[in-house]
């Protein structure tokens, strides 16, 4: 082992210097001499961290007044003073190597040798999955992820999945179905579900993994590579530029990715012969939906379970994940012991995947849900049946296509029905 020492000759932080490691130099160190601390959200640091690391999470101080000195807020840099002796080095770490350059300047600052590990928990994983893919045992591990779907998983997953692909009509004989995934757990789950669903379900049709790169960094891109080497699922890859077009977009640029990254899966999967493309969107996107559309956009409608393309034609979008919860793909996931990546945008991975406040109207439908979880079960499942249990009688108006409808269209011949 390598002694954990830091040349204190020289600052280990000035506004032209700060001191990093690598996740591999990391590893040669003596960790009996170091503190290793993990800085994420709770629920980051519960699916995952490097091992022997503390974890005290920091929160961003949202105050836009802040000084640099009050990047964080001072009850979580207090937490940290509290849970980390001050004799020896401390190595930071968030999920990408950028908030935890922060933590490091503080801690430089009161003091600590304090050493930011550069990329963080996404470079440690990317190691971690590197090395158990060129292990022989990885085809066992393939097989008993799938053994989970079908028995331990089967009345959470598996059931909700066949239900909406049969009371949907999502498959028929003679598709060609692109799956599109992103690397996160909801498109690595589908994928999965879809390759043994063909494998034993009654349908015949063909399936198709679709990857687009959109520009993920190269820790992002090994990790989706190796997660989908462990499941078991041979990836067709083409790349695009859309995170260099976005990334010149100040307004919506969000909004623009998604409708950019979707044009490219549709097209893409036509040329490979598909008729349809798959995406990952749970029962949990669904109810968000409905939710946003109420408070925010004025409307009820929701996500569908499939459509048609409008630009297109012979393209169909389907959601076989339509009924299975997302609490129940993360407990796969956990249970598993898998690691996918989150969003990989160069917008948000800063503030999603290192402790930051995300901010988004569907963040907001998540916590509201989640509020509403605590006071009945059944609230969820209401929210979702309320748009297929539409009585038109009792709505002021309504529209279909370019029709519109207002109840004072028939209302006196309604009263006249009624008393005749």
């Amino acid at each position: 082992m390598v002694e954990a020492k830091i040349n204190l000759s020289i600052p280990i932080f000035t506004e032209d210097f700060m001191h990093t490691i690598s996740v591999e130099e990391l590893e040669n160190l003596d960790r009996s001499n170091i503190t290793i601390l993990d800085i994420r959200s709770e629920d980051d640091f519960r699916r995952g961290s490097l091992p022997g690391a503390i974890h005290v999470p920091m929160k961003k101080n949202l105050d836009e007044d802040r000084s640099e000195e009050g990047f964080f807020e001072p009850e979580s840099v207090k937490a940290v003073e509290n849970a980390i002796p001050a004799n020896r080095p401390v190595y930071v770490f968030c999920h990408t190597g950028n908030q935890s350059q922060e933590a490091v300047k503080i801690l430089t600052g009161l003091g600590y040798q304090a050493v930011n590990i550069e990329g963080g928990y996404r470079s440690w994983l990317r190691l971690s999955l590197e090395r158990m893919v060129s292990n022989d045992s990885v085809t066992e591990r393939t097989r008993e992820i799938e053994r989970t779907l079908i028995k331990k998983f089967r009345k959470s997953i598996w059931r909700p999945f066949t239900r909406a692909i049969r009371d949907y009509q999502l498959i028929q004989d003679g598709d060609r179905i692109a799956v599109c995934i992103s690397g996160g757990k909801d498109s690595m789950l589908l994928a999965k579900l879809m390759q043994e669903i063909q494998k034993h379900g009654p349908v015949s049709f063909e399936l198709v993994f679709l990857v687009m790169n959109p520009g993920y960094n190269a820790d992002n891109w090994k990790i989706i590579q190796n997660n989908a080497r462990i499941l078991g699922i041979p990836l067709t890859v083409f790349e695009t530029e859309i995170f260099d077009v976005v990334a010149e977009i100040d307004k919506n640029p969000c909004y623009l990715c998604a409708r950019m990254r979707r044009g490219y899966l549709y097209s893409h999967a036509k040329e490979l012969g598909c008729n349809k493309i798959a995406l990952g969107h749970h029962f949990d996107d669904v109810i968000e939906t409905i939710l946003m559309g109420m408070l925010y956009g004025a409307k009820i409608e929701t996500m569908m379970p499939k459509l048609h393309s409008q630009n297109f034609e012979g393209m169909e979008l389907i959601r076989p994940l339509y009924l299975v919860k997302e609490a129940d793909i993360k407990a796969w996931r956990d249970s598993n012991d898998l690691h996918f990546i989150q969003c990989a945008c160069r917008f948000t991975e800063n503030c999603t995947s290192c402790g930051g406040g995300r901010g988004s109207k569907r963040d907001e439908m998540k916590e509201l849900i989640a509020q509403f979880r605590k006071i009945s079960p059944f609230i969820e499942s209401n929210i979702f049946n309320s748009v297929q249990n539409v009585n038109l009688r009792t709505i002021i108006g309504y529209h279909k296509d370019k029709e519109a409808y207002c109840f004072l269209d028939d209302y006196d011949e309604r009263k006249s029905r009624e008393d005749s």
